[in-house]
C-alpha cells in the first residue's frame, strides 16, 4: 500500500514538473510582439513585403510578431509617440522623435545608400528651377515624411526662399500619381519609392530637385522589449540579409545591405531644426 502511494505521488510529481517545464518553455512564444511599419505604400504592399521577413525572423528566434497597420503616416506617428509598437520601421527623424518620447532604440538599417528627398514634375513640364514653384501646389505624402516632405519643405523655404501650397495625399505612391495626372505641379518623394512605382508612372515623371543625404530608415525596438530579445531580432535580421528570398524582400524595404544601426547615426538630424516644421497629429 505504501509503495502504491509512493508510486502515485512520484507520478503526480513528475506530471507537475513536466507541466511546469512545458509552460515555461511556451512562455517565449506566448508573447506576440506588435510591429509598426511607416505607411509609405498601401497596406497590401507593406504586408506583402514585411510579413515574409517577419516569418523568417520568427523561424530563427521562436518569437511571434503581428503587423499593426496604420492608415496614414500621422496615425503611425501618434502610435509610436504613445509607445504602441514593440518594434517599428520608421523614418530617420521619426527615430529622433521616438527616442525622445519613448526611448526607442535603432537595431538595423540599410548601409548601401543614403536617404534623400526628391521633387518630381511631369516629364514635359516647363518648370526647370525650384524657384518656379513659388506659390504652386505641391503634393506630399504627409507633413512629417522626412525626405519627401519635412526636409523638402525646410530646404525649399530656408535654402530657396519659396513658399509652396502643400497637398497631403497619404502615401508616396499617391504623390507620384497626382503629379503624373497633372493634379499638382510637383510632388515630394524619395528615390527608392520612385523606383518602386509602375514603369508607366516613372516614365511620366522627371526629378527636378534632390535634398541633402541622410542615414536611411531604421528598424527599431521599444526599450520595454528585453535586451536579449532585441539582440535576437537584430541578429536574425542581419542573418537573413545575407542570402535567400528574405534578402530579396529586405532589398524591397529597401535594405539592400543591412547592417547595425545606432543612435549616433541619427543624432546629426537634431541640428537641422526640423522640429519647427514637424507637425503633431
Amino acid at each position: 500500500m505504501f509503495r502504491s502511494l509512493l508510486l502515485v505521488g512520484l507520478i503526480l510529481f513528475l506530471i507537475a514538473i513536466t507541466s511546469f517545464a512545458a509552460t515555461t518553455a511556451e512562455k517565449p512564444t506566448d508573447k506576440v510582439y506588435i510591429v509598426g511599419i511607416v505607411p509609405q505604400f498601401d497596406s497590401r504592399q507593406l504586408f506583402g513585403v514585411w510579413r515574409p521577413i517577419l516569418d523568417a525572423v520568427e523561424q530563427r528566434t521562436g518569437l511571434r510578431f503581428k503587423i499593426r497597420g496604420a492608415p496614414s503616416i500621422p496615425a503611425f506617428e501618434k502610435e509610436f509617440a504613445e509607445g504602441v509598437f514593440d518594434f517599428a520601421y520608421m523614418n530617420p527623424y521619426h527615430m529622433v522623435v521616438a527616442h525622445n518620447r519613448q526611448q526607442y532604440l535603432p537595431l538595423v538599417r540599410d548601409h548601401s545608400k543614403p536617404l534623400y528627398g526628391i521633387l518630381v514634375v511631369q516629364k514635359g513640364s516647363p518648370i526647370t528651377q525650384v524657384e518656379e514653384l513659388d506659390g504652386k501646389t505641391v503634393a506630399f505624402p504627409s507633413p512629417n515624411a522626412l525626405g519627401a516632405s519635412l526636409l523638402m519643405r525646410v530646404e525649399l523655404k530656408e535654402s530657396h526662399g519659396i513658399n509652396v501650397k502643400p497637398r497631403y495625399v497619404m502615401t508616396h505612391s499617391s504623390v507620384y500619381l497626382n503629379v503624373a495626372l497633372g493634379e499638382t505641379q510637383a510632388g515630394g518623394g524619395v528615390q527608392n519609392t520612385l523606383h518602386q512605382q509602375p514603369q508607366k508612372i516613372q516614365d511620366k515623371l522627371r526629378i527636378l530637385y534632390e535634398t541633402r543625404r541622410l542615414p536611411p530608415h531604421p528598424f527599431t525596438a521599444h526599450p520595454r522589449v528585453p535586451e536579449e530579445i532585441r539582440q535576437k531580432v537584430q541578429q536574425a535580421l542581419l542573418e537573413i540579409g545575407q542570402s535567400g528570398r528574405a534578402k530579396a524582400l529586405l532589398a524591397m524595404v529597401p535594405m539592400a545591405k543591412i547592417g547595425p544601426a545606432s543612435l549616433d547615426d541619427y543624432r546629426p538630424l537634431e541640428d537641422l531644426d526640423l522640429d519647427a516644421y514637424y507637425e503633431e497629429e
